[in-house]
């Protein structure tokens, strides 16, 4: 499966960019054109969608700044999504790896990709606030 990877320098600790982007709860703020809204509900994350309601399983804490996730969507399908955040320097890189779903035309990954960037972006617009 091809992937390509897009990043983001983020002017602020990696500690702070995980504490933040790590939270299911947040997402909505930094990547809105995905999520609604975002909830615990009975032991997972739920989140409303345009695909509907999507269900969110983060890796647990950890000291690396692991945020792979899976995403289940409403037909059941789950995609898996690699996510790191890294120290640079005194700030923090977000890497965020998009893979090429079967079918998909270089035009919808180019899409995909370009979404990605601007929710990493108003990532770092919020953390560098």
């Amino acid at each position: 499966m091809e992937s390509r990877h897009v990043s983001r320098s983020i002017n602020r600790s990696a500690g702070d960019v995980y504490a933040y982007a790590s939270n299911p709860a947040n997402l909505p703020a930094w990547a809105p054109g995905l999520l609604k809204s975002v909830e615990w509900v009975d032991g997972q994350w739920v989140a409303d969608s345009d695909m509907g309601r999507i269900l969110l399983d983060w890796a647990p804490d950890n000291p690396f700044g692991v945020m792979d996730h899976h995403v289940t969507v409403p037909s059941g399908e789950t995609f898996y999504n690699p996510m790191r955040v890294t120290a640079n320097g005194a700030g923090s890189e977000v890497v965020f790896s998009v893979r090429r779903q079967p079918g998909m035309t270089d035009e919808e990954f180019d899409r995909d990709c370009a979404a990605v960037q601007a929710d990493l972006d108003a990532l770092a617009r919020i953390l560098e606030s």
